[in-house]
């Protein structure tokens, strides 16, 4: 029924919907299908014509200036130009080319080009810094790299094309900010994105004939921490982006002619998504280049006349504190969608507030999942930083301390587990064993082993779900899941009096996204001289190099980590005792 409402078309129809097949957790999503994702998106649904907008946006500093406007057609023609370049490149298809670059038009026509064209795009976020993204290039053996110059952000230029040579990317093609600036320094086998463009005959430049494909090829490589340090690599296929524009349509009510902002990235799942939940329902992207905490975003908001407005909790936050919204007309907006940390209950009373209290659908979910497991919905009373619903398809279960499910509606707290059976999950990781990660050690329900998800939740007595984090040793900062490792890797290395170190995502008092705290374990406790403000310091500095954005809240000195009878690092342990009362030296 939804794949005839949001009009997606299919070169071979699937022999049925769902087939029992153990290659496939869960079963077998459109067995036989043959489409291509893209094309999909390049297409006038029902009710729509590819004179309609496809994508509205502006630039930062721009604000007074009139918007710009991408048509259906015009995206399709620059989405054809591309991915004819692409294959003048010559690469076997199949082949993996990265993205590492804001969200801006250029990157949704090149990403949508790689899918087009039969090639799958690998997601790096543009906050990386040259380590992590080498990292995933050798991980998902990319070819070809699609980047800028820089990155432009409150008139500061931030090096975006040092960082990836710096990563020994292999031929990259490099988008200059303002316009055709000539680019300097170029590496000898490297293109300007001008010269990548010359190499299309154009008189077919046009028009692209796209690579249909089995519904379970790959599409896109996007990377989700787990808790061995290295990222996992988590295909999607052209079933994800089905998920993705299903659940739009179902839990934040995209429709055909609304008008999408959701600040992101492509590094991100969310980024995909964004794409995807867009366009395969009719809908127009809006995308902002620049700073999200000015009244610029703001102002960009009220012109686009966006109707579904999702951000990250901690956006929110910086709004309520700096009032930089105050002043706009955002009510064409019919609800917001929040994802990828915990959010405060004020801080969303008070975002309902600018808009006449319309609702927060919260969502929640996972890179290998293309989308979420739980979620709001219109159709039902919700209630602050909760969720009111499993998501469409999705059947959740709760574990009890010995690792049972709870009954189905019962109220509980414990790690979560998903029934297998939903459309756009993972079924294969390129760097891991799928089973091993998501299956192995997991109950069974009615005959199915459940999938793992890693997220502690909370069924509430009126029959909402709450979430509490991860359950296992990874955490979420600023909407960017992290391992402890990764984190901890570092931090024992900034200081020779430091003995080990463990890294925690404490929830604030009053709810909202998690900070992070380092327990710090000294060589010689009887004489502890450290300056806590100085390591602190010390530890933000190291941190810069696995990513900008993340930041030590809190210094806890503790004499020792606790331990289970292997010797691993109890984290959940320091977890609670941090959350309810932090009783040892704190910085």
């Amino acid at each position: 029924m939804v794949f005839e409402e949001i009009g997606i078309t299919f070169s071979v129809e699937p022999s049925c919907i769902l087939r029992e097949n153990d290659a496939y957790p869960g079963g077998e999503w459109l067995p036989g299908a043959v489409l291509n994702a893209a094309a999909n998106c390049l297409t006038a649904k029902p009710g729509r014509s590819s004179d309609d907008v496809a994508i509205v946006w502006r630039d930062e500093g721009k604000d007074s200036e009139p918007l710009n406007f991408v048509t259906l057609e015009e995206l399709r023609k620059k989405v054809c130009l591309v991915a004819n370049a692409l294959d003048a490149l010559n690469l076997a298809k199949g082949s993996a080319i990265a993205i590492d670059m804001p969200m801006n038009v250029n990157a949704v026509v090149i990403y949508l080009a790689i899918v087009l064209a039969g090639y799958v795009v690998v997601s790096i976020a543009d906050s990386f810094a040259a380590p992590a993204i080498s990292m995933r290039l050798k991980i998902s053996e990319t070819k070809a790299i699609f980047t800028q110059d820089y990155i432009l952000r409150d008139d500061k230029e931030l090096p975006l094309y040092s960082r990836v040579v710096e990563a020994k990317a292999p031929r990259t093609i490099v988008i200059p900010v303002r316009g055709s600036t000539p680019i300097k320094g170029l590496r000898a086998d490297d293109l300007s994105w001008e010269d990548f463009l010359a190499k299309v005959n154009h008189a077919k430049a046009d028009n692209y004939t796209a690579v249909e494909q089995p519904a379970y090829a790959f599409t896109n490589i996007l990377f989700s921490s787990g808790t061995t340090g290295e990222p996992k690599a988590i295909p999607w296929t052209h079933l994800t982006p089905l998920k993705s524009a299903a659940d739009g349509w179902c839990h934040m009510d995209i429709r055909r002619g609304d008008v999408v902002a959701w600040p992101t990235n492509l590094g991100w799942m969310m980024g995909p998504w964004l794409v995807y939940a867009s366009l395969l329902n009719g809908a127009s992207m809006a995308l902002y280049n620049g700073s999200l905490t000015s009244s610029g975003f703001a102002k960009f908001v009220q012109d686009a006349k966006v109707t579904m407005l999702g951000l990250v909790p901690s956006i929110a936050r910086s709004w309520k504190s700096t009032d930089c919204t105050a002043g706009f007309d955002w009510s064409t907006i019919r609800c917001f969608s929040s994802s990828g940390e915990a959010s405060s209950v004020d801080d969303y009373l008070w975002l309902m507030g600018r808009v006449c209290y319309k609702p927060v659908i919260e969502y929640c979910g996972g890179t290998e999942i293309g989308g979420g497991f739980v979620a709001g919905s219109l159709l039902q009373p919700q209630a602050l930083s909760a969720f009111s619903t499993p998501a469409m398809g999705c059947n959740l279960f709760i574990l009890d301390n010995n690792g049972n499910p709870l009954p189905q509606d019962s109220v509980g707290t414990g790690e979560l587990a998903l029934d297998p059976t939903f459309l756009g999950a993972s079924t294969t990781l390129l760097n891991a064993d799928h089973h091993e990660v998501y299956f192995s050690g997991m109950p069974e329900w009615n005959g199915k082993v459940l999938r793992r998800h890693g997220d502690e939740f909370e069924r509430t007595p009126d029959g909402y779900y709450r979430a509490h984090g991860r359950a296992d040793d990874t955490m979420n900062l600023g909407g960017i899941k992290v391992s402890s490792i990764e984190i901890e890797r570092i931090c024992n290395r900034v200081n020779d009096a430091i003995l080990e170190t463990a890294a925690i995502g404490v929830p604030p008092l009053g709810g909202g996204p998690e900070q992070l705290t380092i327990a710090v374990v000294f060589k010689d406790q009887s004489s502890q001289t450290e300056d806590l403000n100085q390591l602190k310091l010390a530890f933000n500095t190291a941190l810069k190099k696995l990513n900008p954005l993340f930041k030590v809240s809190s210094v806890v000195v503790v004499p020792s980590l606790p331990r289970t009878a292997s010797n691993k690092v109890m984290r959940r342990v320091l977890r609670k005792e941090f959350t309810q009362q932090p009783k040892h030296s704190k910085i």
